[in-house]
């Protein structure tokens, strides 16, 4: 029987105020003292005087409001003078700090990319070195659910040899051609114990040479069922079964399921077998899959 095809898998800177000179307040004219008066003498020791200025007056403006002798003007000139150079060189020296200049720069390496085509890392062994194991493709959790339909897994399998794990000559002989270094399986069970299945990854050289492990693939040629030791999956092999063996860049996904009597299933059947396969392979093998595509790294 036939199964679908393989399942789709800063912060701101709050900006800087200018500082703006404000301008001065208009100063009040100052009483003139009445016709024959006598004007003011000096106010008492301790009473608070009231200077005399024009409207918009500024300390930089010249006139008679300054009592100082003119010696203490031009000194006060030639201090201000030394102060304003002083002020100068210490600005061509160091210059303001400002945020800006005071945050360090944040440098960061750029991130890798991903190289092109559909399988990224995956596509071939050389952009995804690190060998897979048992643990990253099948997880930890023996037992799982998917949109409300529970499976488990019962046994797992790291065969020595590619060959142990693929029955018929001509898988065999294709998996010695594409340089396969590993093979691991699993079982699984549905919840009712109806439907049983083996799932394998091999891990090939390239993504081409995946693709001719898959075309080989038939009724003769598929991953050997893993049979369980358990009540269910210890009848994976026996009877009617379907296979089929996709790719995933430089990896083979290889398949095995059947109905745990060996009856061949009616289109029912086949549906909630099919079922089975499109949630254990995304909750398994294609999760560890996709990982590498973007990463080139194990799941972890």
């Amino acid at each position: 029987m036939g199964f679908p095809e393989q399942p789709e898998n800063a912060q701101e800177r709050a900006p800087r105020r200018s500082r703006r000179a404000r301008p001065f307040e208009d100063a009040a004219p100052a009483p003139q003292p009445a016709p024959g008066a006598e004007p003011p003498g000096e106010p008492a020791p301790g009473a608070a005087t009231q200077v005399n200025s024009r409207i918009g007056w500024s300390p930089y403006d010249e006139g008679p409001r300054s009592r100082a002798p003119l010696w203490f003007a031009i000194g006060g000139v030639a201090l201000l003078g030394a102060l304003g150079g002083a002020i100068a060189l210490m600005w061509n020296a160091g210059g303001p700090t400002s945020a800006e200049t005071a945050e360090p720069q944040r440098t960061s390496a750029p991130l890798p990319s991903v190289p092109p085509g559909k399988y990224g890392y995956a596509e071939n062994r050389s952009t995804d070195p690190d060998p897979i194991s048992v643990k990253e493709v099948f997880g930890k959790k023996r037992k799982f659910t998917t949109s409300g339909r529970g499976y488990e897994m019962t046994i797992t399998s790291k065969d020595k040899k590619c060959t142990d794990g693929a029955l018929g000559d001509k898988l065999q002989k294709a998996l010695k051609a594409a340089k396969c270094t590993q093979l691991v399986r699993a079982s699984f069970r549905d919840k009712a114990g109806t439907v049983i299945g083996t799932v394998g990854l091999a891990n090939l050289s390239t993504g081409k040479n995946a693709g001719k492990v898959a075309k080989v693939g038939d009724e003769q040629n598929y991953v050997k069922p893993l049979t369980g030791k358990d009540s269910v999956t210890k009848f994976l092999g026996s009877g009617s079964g379907g296979a089929r063996i996709w790719t995933h860049g430089h990896y083979a996904v290889l398949v095995w399921f059947q109905n745990k009597d060996g009856t061949k299933p009616d289109s029912k059947g086949q549906k909630r077998i099919s079922q089975a396969i499109d949630d254990i392979t995304k909750a398994t093998v294609f999760k560890a899959l996709d990982n590498r595509t973007l990463t080139g790294s194990p799941l972890t």
